[in-house]
């Protein structure tokens, strides 16, 4: 799953109950990148074996480099842009929201848990199971990189959460 519940730890004075921590799905390791593009360099070069010695193979040369590089800016771009991360933090009087984007822009969002509400819009929203929190005067889009699914299991594991969080049981 791109989210997880991590164990708060007891550095301030008063510590979160929870923290929920959401990131976009990354299928590339940066071990995998390494192997993929010590592959892709491979293959290119393979066939300038037949023109090793020639003065073909200088000619050849800079557009196999300009593949090669092409290949690894379009990867670390794609990389970058999915560093954004969301975490929701728990604590009996207050919810916190704080979303780094992949430019490092921060913006923040609390709310008394209390009279905070989840909304989950299957239809009518610009993307299918469109999640958001809406409380403090202002209602803000989580997990906008999940999947549709994986938006909906989110929305029934919050709903439990808040709830023990107001001193209801679960739905």
């Amino acid at each position: 799953m791109p989210y997880r519940w991590t164990d708060p730890a007891a550095t301030t004075p008063e510590p979160p109950l929870a923290r929920l921590r959401l990131e976009p799905h990354q299928s590339l390791s940066p071990e995998g990148f390494v192997g993929f593009m010590a592959a892709t360099l491979g293959f290119i070069l393979l066939p300038l074996i037949a023109v090793l010695g020639t003065p073909i193979l200088w000619a050849i040369l800079p557009f196999f480099a300009a593949a090669i590089a092409g290949v690894w800016f379009a990867i670390h771009q794609s990389r970058r842009a999915a560093q954004l991360t969301e975490e929701l933090t728990f604590w009996p009087n207050r919810l916190e929201l704080v979303r780094i984007s992949a430019r490092g822009a921060r913006q923040d969002w609390e709310a008394n848990p209390h009279w905070v509400s989840l909304h989950l819009h299957p239809e009518g929203g610009p993307v299918e199971n469109y999640l958001t929190l809406k409380g403090g005067g202002r209602e803000v889009e989580l997990g906008a990189f999940l999947s549709p699914e994986e938006r909906a299991q989110l929305h029934g594991t919050l709903e439990e959460k808040l709830a023990q969080l107001k001193g209801f049981p679960g739905p």
